[in-house]
Formats: structure tokens, C-alpha cells, sequence
């Protein structure tokens, strides 16, 4: 032996000092395996073609005839003396397989511990050959040499093939029924009994024997670790009685294999044939397609225990969580191919889950248990295999929400908790030790916080299970969330979206009460939703996402509050758009009616402030509850003015909400009647209400009985406001409007009707459903009725227009009107709508200007022939303050625009660059302002035929960036940026003029606003180019390079200058492009000639 493991390598030469001799030994030990298990020759066969299970099909004449023929060339062939040798040591050791292989009398057995006792040899000679000394290189540049003891492809196959003949013959048959059994025909009983559990020790000791090296460990434990464990489990664990004639150190010998053996391999293969050894449940009824397969003998109950607790091993192991799912899913396949493949994997998965959320009774303490798995759970959620990901985010999920049904305290403690705690750490109640955080510690890292939301998706919307526990936890970080959501709405980020569906997730599972306090907390006027801690910020991360820093705290007042209301502002607009998305629902028209509720309640406030005497001092406290009414007041007012804006008009979705809306427009005028600076809002608001129930009363809406039973709620309101409020005619309409709800339709007074018709835009006395009475009017904000509108005065001047509008109030009388333009007059249901367009009611005047749009856009031939008068009416009405008439008229205006733009831009050109005579210089800049609005949708309209006007646009929008009015000058360079973008960035020979504006407004502006403008459309011109940049602006890149540099440099704006850095890094990524672009690998086949 010890010549032998001075061998050398077995990759040497033939040649090689020495070599000739022990080199072919290896060989000789795989000969033998061969010749073991040679086939009897017949016709057709060949001796290297048994396929699996060949060595089953080895009779006991041909195993006595192969055996005999191996001694015999071992005792006279020439070069076999040093095999034989080895193989008399190895069985010198083992006297069993020396034993069985002298027998004669079972060829199975016999045959079994030769091939065994030279797969031991085999491992011999490959410990020697690697402890040899490595052989010299090839040489440099040359592939590096095999290891010594490395087989070649066909001995792998011949060590395969003995390995498997040796489990076949030597292990298997010595195996009980329901151990280790795999489906076909069971194996013949031994012979004699009473030596089965010493040729099953004799055979499982020399298979770990092999095990241990890697050479024959590897295709032993990969296709027979489960025949293997079940002969170390039945020798180390089973009763006694198959175990004859094995000690008792023996066995525990077998035990310690056996944790040694799972310790090793690799755990999901080991979990595998775990479960495999374990057997199905007995009440498991067979899946379809199994019935004609042959049945498995269960296991017994011993080895089901042994094989639960070492299962439970596994798992508890570091890891364990991963390879246990690894174990039971790996070869089911991630989405495989039909529905019936798809159930099965889901049905896996929740028995996984099933078994992971069941604490294993090895485990001592329960929350022991749970400290454990628990995080490898959460670690599932990070899978980033795209074909297993589903499922183990599946499995993840069910599992995380079993517990929490299971053992919530537990499941909040160990899972959700550690799943929130970037969103925990950073919220406004979370304990920070701010004086030790210097400015610019970052809280939560852009990984760790793009992680948290994804997870919280995965877990609770995904997951989609809406109990207490998940919603009470998830509620804790929703504020954080909402800011988060409002962050990525401002910036480009895919944080946006996952957000989005979180927060509207919980909106629809919680109760409604639950969620209408969210909302209010989102916008700041209560605290069921915890904010963002006020030093916390968040940052615009490198990948796309976002991360959580500690803030500066800012020294300069007005910087401050400039921050306060700005941050406020976005998230009012955020939460807009979030109720935009749930308006199906109708929770956005309830909590359009919490606010106006609030609105009431704050009416009823200053009602009662201003009947208080104030005192002439108070305390500190007083005066901070002082303030925080007055913040609270004007939050209510924001939040209902841009809900006004942005809402659309199907938020509310039933009866039962109108109502409510009416009855807290009515409450709010019995609370606060209409006097002061906001009489005509307040007016005009309830005009709109006591409309809105006229138009039902009328027919707009089909009621039924139930819907009256709640429209009745409203019959003490009326009543109340018909006694109190100073108006005599909106006494009256409140009681029509109470006789006719009480009378359920049957008898409703004219004024129900004209007031309806003013609602809904028609001409009183034609509606479908209206009284033939005498035809009234809307409550104006004056206090009055307004005439009929066939009776009203609508001149074309302005100044006249208002001079007539109060004779009017005053006398209560009019003339016949004339139409707005005489010289060509139109037909009477146009010049009806051009009279209503000067309507002194905002709602009828809007009504009016969207017919006419309507008209314009169905092409009516008598509008389109009107289309000048039509546009001079559209221009007036954008000078209105109220929102809805001016975004009425730009709406029209850009529709007229863009079917004749030849006809219609000249004009909004010269508007736009020279306005009218005799307005205050704001009044102007707000004019101008609604036109570029009104230019942009032109544009957007236009298309690609907005090239034409190309040139016009630009400088009519360079020019605004040089007016007085920072506002005006801000507003141009934004609309200056989107045409750019509409014009694919192709600006011609104006490029030299548009950069030369934006350097000398960026370096120069003293608003900080307008320089931001500036720089952002250099941030657009560079990234919509691209690597077009270094053509289109050759001429003018190194001096915006130049002012980018002097803006990060000089610049004291921050957004300005985070603008800026975008811009370089935009341009630095571009130069980087171009000056080194990819190397890209082609093939090109050349034809020579």
C-alpha cells in the first residue's frame, strides 16, 4: 500500500518513470466493476448498453459466471496482482462483505459485496492518487490539468452503474416493507431471515464508507440518498427485530451516520427524501391520474415520527426556512403549463406554509420558534430567481398570514414589526435621538426602503387578507406612506405606483369611518395617520427610488414657511389624485362631504368668534389652540377649493350622498347666512344646492321611494333656512322645494323648475318635467332673483356689461337683450347660449361655454359659422376668476384653435404678447398666463403640424420670459420646455436665441422660481436629445455646460441646483456614450472572391 500512494498522477503519460505499472491499476479496479456486471452475450447486445436497472435483470447464473471470471483473472491474468491485493486489505477490514463474497450459495448477496468491496478499493486508489503531488502545468496559456483522481466520462458511467447494482442487490432486498420502497414490483424476500440485519449493516457501512469522498459521494448521495437514509434510519432507529445481530454501538454508530449524512448533503434534497420516507397521510385520497400506479406500502409509525423530527431539524437549522420550501417545491416548476399544473403548485405552496406556521414539538418555547423562522420567512419575499420567485413570495405570504391568525401578538412581535421598521423608524412617534443625528444621517437607505414597500405590497395587497391585525399595523405606517406617495408623484420614481396601490388597498378593506379618518389625517387635520417626522426628509435615490435622510433644520423663517406651504400643497394635490381612484367606491364623495361638514363647522366658529367679545390678552395656550384653529381652518378651506377643482362631477355616486352634500351646504347658510367679503360664494353655493335637489325634483335623476325617505332628511333644513335666511326669494324656493319633497313629486311650484333649469343649463319652461308657471330665476349673489334669461342684458363691452348687470340688481327690470354681436344674428338657441355665457351665476355661465365647446366640437354649421363672435365671447370669459368659467373658455378656445389654427393663433399670439388696454398689470400677467395654457393644449392638439407654428410659439414664449411678472416669466419657460418636447427637440436656427435666454434668466432672474424654470428646460433639452445633444447643440453645449457649472456653484437655490446636477449628470452620461460607445460583437460573414 504504501509503494501504491507513491503513484503518479493518473493524467501522466503512459511513458513516465514508474507509470507503467500503477497508472492502469485504477483502470484494472473499473475493469473489474465491468466484468462484474457483464450481461450474458446475445444476439443484439451489447455489453455498455444496460440502461437503469440492467443489473435487476442479472440472473443468478450470470452473476455466479461473472464472479467466477473476475477471481479468475485476478488470480492468473498478469497486472491484476496489485488489485487483488487491495481487495484482500479492504476485506480484511470488512469481515461481512469478505464473507458474503466467499458464499456461493446467494449470487444476489455475493454479488453485491464484491461489487461493494471494489467500489472501496476504487475509493482507495483515488484517496492515493490525490495525495500524490501535483503534476507540472502544460505551460502557459494552456488549460490547467485534471486532478489525479479525477474519471473520465465512461468510468463515471461504469461507477453509476456499479453503485447502482450494489444498492439493487445489496440494500434493497434487506429493506422491510413501507421503508425506502420505490414503486414496482416488490423485491424477493432473502434468504435466510435471520441474516438481514447484518448484510443491511455490512452494506449501509460500506455505502457511507463511500459517501465520504467526493469522487463517489456525489452520484451515491444524489440518486440513492433515500435508500441509504432508510437503511441508516431502520439500523440506527428501527425496532429490534430487523436489526438482528447488530450491537449496540453499532447502531449508534448508524444514528451518528445518519446526522452526519443530513448535515452534508445538500438540505432541500435532504428534505426531499425525507418526506419521500415519510409516506402521504393515510386520510389523503389518491390525486387523479394515480390510480393506475401501484400502490406504496405505508410507512410505519416509527419511521414517520423519526422522519417528522428530523424534518423539524431541518428546519430549525440556519436556513432551514428556504430549504425546506426549496425541498417540497423544487421540480414542480414555476408556472407550469396548464391550470391543473398551476392548482397543484398553489396547493403546495399553502402546505408549506401550513407546515412552517406549526411550531415542531422539539421546540421548547413557541416564541423561541417564532425568533427563529421568522426572519428566514421575511427572507423569502427577496427571492430574485424569476422562476421560483411566485411561489416562494407565495408561500411567504400565506405563511406570514396564518400566524397572524394563529398567534398575533407573536406574528406582530417577530414579522410584521421587523417588515415595517424602515417605514417605523422614520415616522413622526418613533423615538429619535435628534441631538445625536447630525444633519444628513440617512435613516433608511434607497435599497432598504425600495425593499419595505415592496414587501408591504407583496404581503398585505397581494396577500389581500383585510383583518384587524393587518390593517392596524399597516394604519401605523400609512402616513409615511402617503408622504412617500407624494415624494414619488413629484419625482420620477417607481415607488409611485406600489404606494399607490397600498394606500388604496386600505382605503377598500377598511371600514368607512376607518378610512374617511385616514384621509383626514393625510391631510393634516387629525392624527390617525402618523406623518413623517418633521426632520426627517425624503431623497431622490440613484436607482430610481428614494431614501430617508435627517434635515437641516432651517434658519431662515421665510425659507421655512415656504417650505410649510409648499409641502402642504403637494399633499392636498396628492391626496386629489389618490380620490380620483375612488370615486367608484364613493368613499371621495363622503369625504367631499366630511370636509364640507368641516367647512360648517368652521362656519359655525367664526359665527361665534366674531359674537365674542375678544379678549383683550390671553395665556400661551390660548394662543396656540388660537392658531391651530386658524391653521386647521385654512386647511379645510385648501382642501375643499381643490377638491372643487379636481374632483369630477361623477364623485358622487347615489342619492343618499347628494343629500348629504346638500344638507351640509344648507346647514353651513342656517349656521352662517351670507354677509360679508364671501356673500356671493357662499350664495352662489347655495343657489348650486338648491338647484342640484330641483334638478332631482324634476326628472334629471329617476327616483324611487327610498330615495325620498332620505331626501326628506332635508325637510328641517328647508324649514329652517325658509324662516331665517334674509333672502325672501331663496325663503320661497326652501319651502317649494320642502312641499315638493313632502308631496313626493306630486305638486311642485314653479320655482322648482326654473331653478332646475338653471342648474342643468336650459331655458326656463322647456324642461321635460317643468311647470308651466311663471318662469323665475336663480338666487344671484346679489341676493336677488336674476330675470329670465330671454330678459337679461349681455352686452359686448365689459364695463357695459357690468354697468347694465347692476341697473338690473337695482331695479329688478330689463330691456330685451341684445345679442353680442348684431351685425350677424344668430339663431335663437345659439344666441341663447351666447346671452347665458354672460350668465351672472359662474355654474350657468360655465354650462353655456361647455354647450358652445360641444357645438364646436360636433361641428355645428351655425357655430362654426360664428366661430369669431364665438371666440370673443371665449376671451372675455377667461379674464373670470372663477375657475370652472376660465377653464370652460380654454377649453373652447383651444378646441377652435386647433380645427383653424391659421385663423385662431395669430390672435392668441398677439394676446398672448401684447394684452388688452387698461388691466392691472396682475390682472394681465394672470390673462397671459391662461392663454399659454390655452396655447399648450393647441399645441398638444396640433400634433406633429405644430412644426408650422414653430417659430411664432418660441418667441412669443421668450418674450413672456422677459416680463416684469416672475409668475408670468416662470410660467413661460414651462410652456417654453413642453413645446420643445412636443417639437421632438428640433428647434433650428432658435436654438442660439432659446439658450441665450435661458443663461441669461438662469444667471440673472432674481426670482428663484424662473431660475428653476430655466434650468429645468435645459434639463429637458439634454435628456430629450440624448445622444442627439452633441449634433443638435454643438454650438451652444459648452456654454450650457458653463451654466450648469456656475448654477451648482453660485446658486442658492436648492431645487435649482439639484435641477443643475441632473442636468450634468444627464450630459456627463451622454459624453460618456459617445466618446466610449459599447462595444457591440457581430458576425460578418465575407464572401471573397
Amino acid at each position: 500500500m504504501a509503494a501504491e500512494s507513491r503513484a503518479p498522477p493518473l493524467h501522466g503519460g503512459p511513458k513516465m518513470a514508474g507509470g507503467g505499472e500503477r497508472e492502469p491499476e485504477l483502470e484494472r479496479v473499473v475493469e473489474a466493476l465491468e466484468l462484474l456486471l457483464r450481461p450474458p452475450a446475445g444476439p443484439g447486445e451489447r455489453g455498455d448498453a444496460a440502461g437503469p436497472g440492467s443489473e435487476g435483470a442479472l440472473r443468478p447464473e450470470t452473476l455466479r459466471s461473472n464472479a467466477a471470471a473476475l477471481e479468475e483473472r485476478l488470480r492468473l491474468a498478469p497486472g491484476w496482482a496489485a488489485l487483488r491485493g487491495l481487495r484482500d486489505a479492504v476485506l480484511a477490514r470488512a469481515p461481512a462483505l469478505a464473507a458474503g463474497a466467499a458464499g456461493e450459495a446467494e449470487a444476489g448477496w455475493a454479488a453485491a459485496c464484491g461489487l461493494l468491496a471494489l467500489l472501496l478499493c476504487l475509493k482507495e486508489r483515488l484517496a492515493a492518487l490525490a495525495a500524490a503531488p501535483a503534476a507540472r502545468g502544460a505551460g502557459p496559456g494552456a488549460a490547467p490539468p485534471p486532478s489525479a483522481d479525477t474519471l473520465s466520462v465512461a468510468q463515471g458511467r461504469a461507477v453509476g452503474r456499479a453503485l447502482r447494482a450494489a444498492v439493487g442487490l445489496g440494500l434493497v432486498p434487506y429493506l422491510p416493507p413501507g421503508v425506502g420502497q420505490r414503486p414496482g414490483p416488490p423485491a424477493p424476500p432473502p434468504s435466510p431471515p435471520a441474516t438481514c440485519g447484518a448484510r443491511l449493516h455490512a452494506a449501509t457501512a460500506a455505502l457511507a464508507e463511500l459517501a465520504q469522498h467526493p469522487a463517489l459521494g456525489g452520484p451515491l448521495l444524489a440518486r440513492h440518498l433515500g435508500l441509504l437514509l432508510a437503511g441508516l434510519c431502520l439500523l440506527g432507529h428501527g425496532p429490534a427485530a430487523h436489526s438482528e445481530g447488530v450491537t449496540e454501538a453499532e447502531r449508534a454508530r448508524c444514528r451518528e451516520t445518519l446526522r452526519h449524512v443530513l448535515d452534508r448533503v445538500y438540505q432541500p434534497l435532504a428534505v426531499r427524501e425525507l418526506l419521500i420516507l415519510q409516506g402521504r397521510p393515510k386520510q389523503s385520497p389518491p390525486s387523479p391520474g394515480e390510480e393506475t400506479k401501484p400502490a406504496l406500502v405505508r410507512a410505519p409509525a416509527w419511521l414517520r415520527r423519526l422522519c417528522g423530527q428530523l424534518l423539524s431539524e431541518r428546519l430549525m437549522r440556519p436556513s432551514g426556512v428556504q430549504a425546506v420550501v426549496r425541498g417540497i417545491m423544487e421540480g414542480t416548476g414555476a408556472g407550469g403549463a396548464g391550470a391543473e399544473a398551476a392548482a397543484v403548485d398553489w396547493r403546495k405552496c399553502d402546505a408549506v406554509a401550513k407546515i412552517l406556521a406549526s411550531c415542531p414539538q422539539q421546540c421548547l418555547s413557541l416564541e423561541d420558534y417564532y425568533r427563529l423562522v421568522c426572519p428566514q420567512i421575511l427572507d423569502l419575499l427577496h427571492i430574485q430567481d424569476k422562476l421560483t420567485a411566485r411561489q416562494f413570495q407565495r408561500v411567504a405570504t400565506t405563511t406570514l398570514l396564518t400566524m397572524a391568525k394563529e398567534h398575533p401578538q407573536l406574528a406582530e412581535k417577530h414579522l410584521l414589526q421587523p417588515l415595517l421598521a424602515p417605514l417605523l423608524r422614520c415616522s413622526e412617534t418613533a423615538e429619535l435621538a435628534v441631538e445625536d443625528l447630525s444633519a444628513g444621517t440617512v435613516l433608511v437607505t434607497e435599497a432598504e426602503l425600495g425593499s419595505c414597500v415592496e414587501d408591504v405590497l407583496k404581503v398585505y395587497v397581494v396577500g389581500n387578507d383585510s383583518s384587524s391585525l393587518l390593517l392596524g399595523s399597516l394604519q401605523s405606517v400609512l402616513g409615511v406612506v402617503f408622504s412617500l406617495y407624494s415624494f414619488a408623484k413629484q419625482n420620477v420614481s417607481y415607488l409611485r405606483s406600489p404606494c399607490q396601490e397600498i394606500l388604496l388597498w386600505f382605503l377598500e378593506k377598511s371600514e368607512r369611518e376607518v378610512s374617511l379618518a385616514v384621509l383626514e389625517g393625510f391631510a393634516g387635520l387629525n392624527s390617525s395617520a402618523r406623518a413623517l417626522h418633521p426632520r426627517c426628509r425624503f431623497r431622490t435615490g440613484s436607482e430610481g427610488g428614494a431614501s430617508i435622510a435627517v434635515e437641516e433644520t432651517i434658519s431662515d423663517e421665510d425659507e421655512a414657511l415656504y417650505q410649510k406651504v409648499s409641502s402642504e400643497q403637494c399633499r392636498v394635490e396628492s391626496l386629489v389624485e389618490l380620490l380620483s381612484h375612488c370615486q367608484e367606491s364613493g368613499l371621495a364623495g363622503d369625504f367631499f362631504i366630511r370636509c364640507l361638514k368641516a367647512l360648517t363647522c368652521v362656519a359655525a366658529e367664526d359665527e361665534a368668534a366674531s359674537n365674542s367679545a375678544a379678549a383683550p390678552g390671553g395665556s400661551l395656550l390660548e394662543l396656540e389652540q388660537c392658531h391651530a384653529r386658524q391653521r386647521r381652518k385654512l386647511l379645510v378651506l385648501q382642501l375643499v377649493a381643490t377638491l372643487c377643482e379636481s374632483v369630477s362631477d361623477t364623485v358622487f355616486t347615489d342619492v343618499a350622498q347628494v343629500e348629504e352634500f346638500v344638507a351640509a351646504t344648507l346647514q353651513r347658510a342656517c349656521i352662517s347666512p351670507a354677509r360679508g367679503p364671501g356673500a356671493a360664494a357662499e350664495a352662489q353655493t347655495l343657489a348650486m344646492a338648491m338647484g342640484l335637489v330641483a334638478a332631482m325634483l324634476s326628472g334629471a335623476v329617476q327616483l324611487q321611494s327610498g330615495d325620498f325617505a332620505v331626501l326628506k332628511r332635508l325637510v328641517p333644513l328647508l324649514e329652517e333656512l325658509s324662516r331665517t335666511y334674509p333672502e325672501p326669494l331663496t325663503q320661497e324656493l326652501a319651502t317649494d322645494l320642502r312641499i315638493t319633497i313632502c308631496t313626493h313629486g306630486a305638486f311642485s311650484p314653479g320655482t322648482v323648475g326654473a331653478a332646475a333649469d338653471g342648474v342643468l343649463g336650459k331655458k326656463p319652461g322647456t324642461g321635460a318635467q317643468s311647470p308651466a308657471g311663471n318662469p323665475g330665476g336663480t338666487p344671484c349673489p346679489g341676493g336677488g332673483w336674476a330675470p329670465s334669461q330671454h330678459g337679461r342684458s349681455s352686452p359686448s363691452a365689459p364695463s357695459e356689461r357690468s354697468e347694465e348687470q347692476s341697473a338690473s340688481h337695482e331695479t329688478g327690470t330689463a330691456g330685451p337683450a341684445p345679442a353680442p354681436c348684431a351685425d350677424s344674428p344668430a339663431p335663437a338657441g345659439l344666441q341663447e347660449l351666447l346671452v347665458s355665457a354672460y350668465d351672472c351665476q359662474p355654474p350657468g355661465r360655465a354650462a353655456a361655454l361647455r354647450r358652445l365647446s360641444s357645438l364646436i366640437m360636433q361641428r355645428d354649421p351655425e357655430a362654426l359659422r360664428l366661430q369669431e363672435k364665438i371666440l370673443q365671447v371665449f376671451l372675455e370669459n377667461v379674464q373670470h376668476e372663477d375657475a370652472f368659467v376660465y377653464l370652460s373658455a380654454i377649453q373652447g378656445i383651444a378646441l377652435l384653435s386647433s380645427e383653424y389654427p391659421e385663423r385662431i393663433l395669430p390672435v392668441l399670439l398677439a394676446r398672448y404678447g401684447c394684452p388688452a388696454r387698461g388691466m392691472e398689470d396682475t390682472t394681465a400677467a394672470i390673462t397671459r398666463m391662461k392663454l399659454g395654457e390655452v396655447l399648450m393644449r393647441v399645441t398638444r392638439a396640433l400634433g406633429d403640424m405644430v412644426f408650422k407654428h414653430r417659430e411664432p410659439l418660441v418667441q412669443a414664449f421668450l418674450r413672456g420670459a422677459r416680463d416684469p411678472d416672475g409668475a408670468l416669466r416662470a410660467s413661460s419657460l414651462s410652456n417654453l420646455g413642453e413645446l420643445c418636447q412636443r417639437l421632438g427637440f428640433q428647434l433650428g436656427s432658435i436654438v442660439q436665441e432659446v439658450t441665450s435666454c435661458l443663461t441669461a434668466i438662469a444667471k440673472t432672474d432674481p426670482e428663484a422660481e424662473v431660475r428653476r424654470a430655466a434650468v429645468h428646460v435645459v434639463v429637458l433639452l439634454l435628456r430629450g436629445l440624448s445622444e442627439k445633444a452633441t449634433e443638435v447643440l454643438r454650438d451652444v453645449l459648452r456654454d450650457l455646460y458653463r451654466l450648469l457649472k456656475h448654477v451648482v456653484v453660485a446658486e442658492p437655490d436648492g431645487a435649482t441646483v439639484l435641477h443643475a446636477q441632473l442636468a450634468l449628470e444627464e450630459l456627463d452620461a451622454v459624453m460618456r456614450r459617445v466618446l466610449f460607445p459599447p462595444q457591440v460583437l457581430e458576425k460578418k460573414i465575407v464572401v471573397l472572391p
